[in-house]
C-alpha cells in the first residue's frame, strides 16, 4: 500500500515539475513573440506609411487626429468608400479607434508607441490563449490529473510557439489595424466557452454569472473590433448548449441554464454597443447598430464586373466608379443600405454567377503560393506562414476526426466563418482568425511526426550504443 502511495507521488511530483517546465517555456515563447513583433514596429515605425495589406491604417490614424481636434468621428476630406468631407463615418471600428485616441492623447499622435504598446500586448495574450484554448481542447486543463497531461501540454505549447512565430500574425501584429486585438478576443472568447462547456457538462465548480458575464465582455469586445463576429454568436451558443449538457440530463432541464447565461452574455453585449448605437443616431439621424461597411463590402465583392473570377484588391477608383450617381449624394448609412439592395438585385438577376463568383474566392482565401505580382514581402510571408502550416494543418485535421466533439468548436467556426468570406469579400487577412485556431491541428501533426521520427532513430541508436559496447 505504501509502495503504492510512493509511486504516485513520485509519479505526481514528476508531472508537477513538467508542468512548471512547461510554464517557463510559456514565458520564453512570450518573449521571442514581443521581440519579433517589436522588430516589425520599428521597421514600420512612426509613419503611416503604404505596406501591402495594410492600408486601413491611414483612416484609423486620421480618424483618431480628428477626434482630438474635436471634430468627431468625422472624415478630414473625400474618404474611402465614398464618406463626404466633414460628415460622420460609422465605416471604421470605433473600438480601435478610441484605443489610438488614449495612446495619441496621452502622449501625442505616435503611431510607433501604439504599435509598441500593441505588439507587447498581443504578444503576450496571443500565444498564451492559444496554449489556453489548446489545452482545453486536448483535455489538458487543471481538472486533469497531471500525470496524464503530458501529450496535451506539449501540443499547447508547440501551438502558442507557432502562434508567436506565425509570420502573419508578426506582420500584421504591428500593424495600426483591428488584427491583433480582434484575435486576441476571439481565443479569448473561444477559451471561456470550452471551459463554461467542460464544467457544465461534468459538474464542476464554476462561477456561473461571472463565467457568462465574462464571455459576454469577449464577444462584445470581438463584435466592437469586428461586427462580423455576431453572425458566429448564434452557432456558439447552439453549440453550448449541445456541448454542455451532462449524461442523463433532459433538454428540459438543461436548457433554462444555458438561456440564463445567455441573457447575461447578451447584457454585457448590448452595454458595449449601445453607446456607438446612440451616436450613430446622433450622427446619422436614423438606426446603425454599429458599422456601417457591410453594404459596401457587399456591393463591391460581388459586383457584376468580376464575371465568375473574384479579384481581392482593385484600384480604388474602379471601386469608386461602380457606385450608381443616384447614390453618391446619400449619407454614409442610407448608402450602405442601398447598395446592399442592389447588390442582392444584381444576384438574383443571375445566381448561377454569384455561386460560382463565391467559389472562386476560395483561391485567394487559401492562397499558400508565391505569386507574381505580390512583392517579395508578401510572398515571403504567405509562404513562410501559411504554406509551410497547411500541410499540418490538414494533416491535423484529419487525425482529429477520431476525437471529433472536443474539436467540433473549432470545425463548426472555420466553416461558418470562411463560409461568410466566401459568400462575401475574400482577404487573407480576413482569414487569420482561422489560422489562429488551425494552428492547433498543425501543432498536433507535427507533436505526431516528431514522435514518429523519435521511435524511428531511438533503434538505431540504441544498436549504435550497443556495437560501442561490444
Amino acid at each position: 500500500m505504501g509502495g503504492n502511495l510512493n509511486i504516485t507521488n513520485s509519479a505526481n511530483n514528476h508531472a508537477r515539475h513538467a508542468w512548471l517546465t512547461h510554464y517557463k517555456w510559456l514565458i520564453a515563447i512570450c518573449i521571442v513573440a514581443v521581440l519579433l513583433r517589436l522588430v516589425v514596429a520599428a521597421y514600420m515605425g512612426n509613419e503611416i506609411g503604404s505596406l501591402p495589406g495594410i492600408d486601413d491604417q491611414h483612416s484609423y490614424n486620421m480618424l483618431a487626429d480628428r477626434v482630438l481636434h474635436g471634430f468627431g468621428f468625422t472624415v478630414a476630406y473625400e474618404w474611402w468608400p465614398l464618406t463626404h468631407a466633414g460628415k460622420p463615418t460609422a465605416h471604421w471600428s470605433y473600438l480601435y479607434t478610441l484605443y489610438l485616441i488614449v495612446v495619441y492623447g496621452l502622449f501625442g499622435q505616435a503611431p510607433l508607441l501604439a504599435r509598441v504598446i500593441q505588439v507587447v500586448l498581443g504578444g503576450v495574450l496571443w500565444p498564451v490563449l492559444t496554449y489556453r484554448v489548446a489545452r482545453k481542447i486536448m483535455g489538458g486543463s487543471e481538472e486533469i490529473p497531471m500525470a496524464t497531461r503530458s501529450h496535451g501540454e506539449v501540443v499547447a505549447l508547440i501551438a502558442a510557439a507557432w502562434s508567436a512565430c506565425y509570420g502573419y500574425f508578426v506582420y500584421y501584429g504591428a500593424a495600426l489595424l483591428t488584427e491583433t486585438f480582434y484575435n486576441t478576443a476571439l481565443l479569448w472568447a473561444f477559451d471561456l466557452t470550452l471551459g463554461l462547456a467542460n464544467s457544465l457538462k461534468f459538474g464542476k465548480p464554476i462561477q456561473f454569472k461571472l463565467t457568462w458575464l465574462l464571455l459576454g465582455l469577449a464577444i462584445g469586445i470581438a463584435i466592437l473590433l469586428r461586427q462580423l463576429f455576431m453572425f458566429f454568436v448564434p452557432f456558439l451558443l447552439l453549440w453550448l448548449a449541445w456541448a454542455a449538457r451532462p449524461a442523463g440530463m433532459t433538454w428540459k432541464a438543461h436548457l433554462p441554464r444555458i438561456i440564463k447565461g445567455a441573457l447575461l452574455m447578451g447584457l454585457i453585449i448590448v452595454a458595449l454597443i449601445a453607446p456607438w448605437t446612440i451616436l450613430n443616431y446622433r450622427n446619422f439621424h436614423q438606426f446603425v447598430l454599429l458599422n456601417t461597411n457591410a453594404g459596401y463590402a457587399f456591393f463591391f465583392a460581388n459586383h457584376p464586373i468580376y464575371g465568375t473570377h473574384f479579384i481581392d484588391i482593385l484600384p480604388n477608383e474602379t471601386y469608386l466608379s461602380l457606385v450608381p450617381d443616384s447614390l453618391r449624394q446619400l449619407n454614409e448609412p442610407t448608402m450602405g443600405d442601398a447598395l446592399m439592395k442592389l447588390s442582392v438585385q444584381q444576384i438574383l438577376a443571375d445566381p448561377l454567377r454569384y455561386i460560382l463568383l463565391s467559389l472562386s474566392r476560395f483561391e485567394t482565401y487559401f492562397m499558400f503560393w508565391p505569386a507574381p505580382d505580390s512583392g517579395l514581402i508578401s510572398n515571403l510571408t504567405r509562404v513562410g506562414s501559411f504554406g509551410v502550416a497547411l500541410p499540418f494543418m490538414l494533416f491535423g485535421v484529419w487525425r482529429s476526426l477520431k476525437q471529433w466533439r472536443r474539436w467540433s468548436l473549432i470545425y463548426l467556426f472555420v466553416l461558418v466563418y470562411a463560409g461568410i468570406h466566401m459568400l462575401s469579400w475574400a482577404l487573407v487577412r480576413y482569414r487569420l482568425p482561422i489560422d489562429a485556431l488551425a494552428l492547433i491541428f498543425a501543432s498536433v501533426a507535427l507533436v505526431e511526426l516528431v514522435n514518429v521520427v523519435r521511435k524511428r532513430v531511438s533503434p538505431r541508436q540504441t544498436e549504435t550504443l550497443q556495437q560501442v559496447k561490444i
